[in-house]
């Protein structure tokens, strides 16, 4: 008995009564709910034997008694309430056999009442551990959803609760685990990091860890990601450069796009390179023009009380950009709430959601948003005193030309050259095809693997991730229709 206890638990003692009796053995609860249910005889009698045993499971804290037997046609039943914490209900030891019964089976009953009232009660702690850890683990993902829209009250205020405090600024991890080892990396982190660092589970990449660590870390932990490298075999790691923590979302998408580089390097651990951005490029022309493009969904009142606000549809929208359809496991929400919602979104904005532009568009205009500017925000009566502005305005000032010569100058340096193929050509197709392989390997006249290497090739001389989301598809399609603005007699 013991030994089973250590090995299996209650199932396992289950298992094994079961057997002795040559009948059904199962733990229930008051009310007669079967906890557990085992039977291991042929005559197919396992559902009328639970349903026996729910009947009198009832009965017996009424007749007082410490254990009950009884008889009923052919089989004979018999019940042990287990031993349990004063605080809690504990379970009954339910067997049913058929008569007569194996010599010493009561004695039998009796004598594993202990050992399983153990396992339960150990069983029961489990349970409530993982319960616990769930929560946990829920509340932090919160925490970084709220980061992530920048909602930073709310953010420490939930964040209050657990530990440590969120720090500012921050440095973002993204570290990608070998398959079921996510909780052991978790605690090698928080080991490597002094229990300073921020620690998530990525509710959209199983194998994703995402770490916000406090900016004026140590140098040991400034080499956080190359530590856990060091430490777990298969382990990869991206970091982002330090930002504040109101931009977490622009941290995690460089730590993202280093990840995407990291997988290609020895080291497995790359760090992210600086590069403007074009939220920032844009200035108050992209501030005014962001504000103009997502009025209808910021002022959006919906009809119902259940349905999504403005707040929840631009939260929706800019979780969908960033993960397309892992947004779903990001929101929580089922996929047809998310159609539903992109369906509404598109309608209010006028835009075709499925076209790479408008997310670009769409994506750009959000981070714009997200970006403090020194001329702060245009009020609705400045908006309709001046002509509106499209996204070719903003494409075409000096600063975003710049910015987009920058995202575009690795395509014409060394890296490319290894290849026979047109970089340049494979992404413009890829983007056209709206990012369907299929498509762009039609359109280019490969195999559909070939594109798929092109593009991996691309993501290392880029330093940017182009097949996983968050992609940098968004800011390629921007870079490349800013310098044909700039440049529209030259052919693609």
């Amino acid at each position: 008995m013991y030994r089973l206890a250590r090995s299996g638990g209650s199932q396992k003692l289950l298992h094994w009564v079961s057997g002795r009796a040559a009948g059904w053995a199962g733990l229930l609860d008051g009310d007669g709910t079967v906890l557990h249910g085992v039977t291991r005889s042929q005559d197919g009698t396992g559902v009328e034997a639970a349903s026996l045993a729910r009947e009198y499971a009832k009965k017996l804290p009424g007749l007082g008694a410490r254990s009950f037997s009884f008889d009923r046609g052919t089989h004979t039943a018999l019940l042990f309430p287990l031993d349990g914490p004063p605080d809690a209900a504990a379970p009954i030891l339910a067997v049913v056999a058929p008569h007569p019964l194996p010599d010493g089976l009561a004695v039998l009953l009796a004598d594993v009442a202990m050992p399983l009232a153990m396992c339960w009660a150990a069983e029961a702690v489990e349970r409530k551990r993982r319960r616990v850890d769930l929560a946990e683990s829920r509340s932090r993902e919160a925490v970084l959803h709220l980061l992530m829209t920048g909602q930073l009250s709310i953010a420490h205020q939930v964040a209050g609760a657990l530990k440590p405090n969120l720090p500012d600024p921050v440095r973002v991890y993204v570290v990608e685990c070998p398959a079921g080892r996510r909780d052991e990396v978790a605690r090698i982190c928080t080991e490597l990091s002094g229990g300073r660092s921020w620690i998530v589970r990525c509710p959209v990449y199983a194998r994703h860890l995402i770490l916000v660590v406090p900016a004026d870390a140590g140098v040991a932990e400034q080499r956080l990601g190359l530590r856990v490298a060091e430490a777990v075999t298969e382990c990869v790691a991206g970091v982002s450069e330090d930002v504040p923590l109101a931009d977490t979302a622009t941290g995690y998408r460089q730590a993202f796009h280093a990840l995407a580089v990291a997988r290609g390097l020895p080291a497995r651990h790359a760090r992210f390179g600086s590069a403007p951005d074009p939220a920032v490029a844009a200035g108050a022309a992209g501030a005014r023009w962001a504000d103009e493009l997502l009025h209808p969904l910021l002022t959006y009142l919906p009809r119902r009380s259940q349905d999504p606000g403005s707040q929840e549809l631009a939260a929706t929208l800019t979780s969908w950009l960033a993960f397309s359809s892992h947004a779903t496991q990001h929101l929580k929400i089922h996929r047809n709430t998310l159609a539903a919602r992109l369906r509404l979104i598109g309608e209010l904005l006028g835009l075709d959601l499925n076209r790479v532009g408008d997310q670009a568009a769409l994506d750009l205009a959000l981070r714009i948003r997200a970006t403090p500017t020194a001329s702060g925000r245009t009020g609705r009566d400045q908006r309709a005193a001046r002509p509106p502005l499209g996204l070719d305005d903003i494409l075409g000032g000096p600063a975003v030309r710049e910015w987009a010569a920058q995202q575009l100058r690795p395509l014409t340096g060394p890296g490319p050259a290894k290849s026979s193929a047109d970089p340049r050509e494979t992404l413009r197709t890829w983007l056209e095809c709206e990012g369907h392989l299929a498509s762009s390997a039609q359109s280019l006249g490969i195999s559909v693997p070939g594109v798929r290497k092109r593009l991996t090739r691309l993501e290392s001389v880029l330093g940017r991730s182009l097949l996983q989301t968050p992609s940098a598809r968004y800011d390629l399609w921007l870079a490349f229709r800013a310098l044909d603005l700039a440049e529209p007699g030259i052919a693609r």
